[in-house]
């Protein structure tokens, strides 16, 4: 298929495409929107086909579920359990922004983001579109807009040239304002674990883990 390619340089333009965006995600397509770090893709987390057509798209298997991105650091606690006081914090100091956290999952969820084992990967970006699309949606499963073993899209005609056979709509926000990955942290444990180094440092994580007592380990 060809994907509409929609713009968000007005304020009708933005709206056109983050409804059209949302209707596609509704529909069960899969969607590229440009995100605070890179440009994502994005399908509805709780339609297991349209995660499926998600990884499929990238070439991964289901062992390499995809993140879940939200508009509100309140959705937290309606998909996950046991949370640490350390990754409240974190989440208080980072969200909006470039940080992803794993945590156990709510084992109640109607949802099949792959093989798990039991967690979840979860962030708010730090993107106006982004959010928009996400307050319509709900929680949406968001992987980095491009095919397993490329670098991931920091501008719309990137991710359409990778993906665009497989989506109904691209968002076309303009180059992304990070260009690099989230961070993501394991926090189904203490000490923190680094899975991923991205875009915020560990020097800036460990300036507010070290005051609670939680060091940074790195992921073997």
């Amino acid at each position: 298929m060809t994907p509409q390619r929609l713009q968000t340089t007005t304020a009708e333009e933005r709206e056109i495409a983050v409804e059209a965006a949302s209707l596609a995600i509704q529909r069960g397509g899969l969607v590229v929107l440009p995100t605070d770090t890179v440009y994502g893709l994005a399908a509805d987390a709780f339609d297991k086909d349209s995660v499926k057509a998600l990884l499929d798209a990238k070439g991964r298997g289901r062992e390499m579920p995809p993140p879940v991105l939200v508009s509100a650091a309140t959705t937290l606690d309606a998909l996950a359990v046991r949370v640490p006081a350390w990754a409240r914090t974190l989440v208080e100091e980072f969200w909006p922004g470039a940080l992803t956290l794993v945590y156990h999952a709510h084992a109640s969820l109607q949802w099949d983001l792959g093989d798990t084992r039991g967690t979840v990967a979860v962030r708010m970006p730090d993107h106006p579109v982004a959010l928009e699309v996400l307050e319509r949606t709900g929680p949406l499963a968001v992987s980095s807009a491009n095919l397993t073993g490329r670098p991931a899209a920091t501008d719309a005609a990137q991710a359409e040239e990778m993906l665009g056979e497989s989506v109904e709509v691209v968002i076309d926000g303009g180059t992304s304002p990070g260009g690099e990955a989230s961070t993501i942290l394991d926090a189904t444990t203490t000490p923190a674990r680094l899975l991923r180094l991205g875009a915020i440092s560990v020097e800036r994580l460990n300036e507010v883990l070290e005051p609670l007592g939680a060091t940074l380990t790195h992921e073997e």
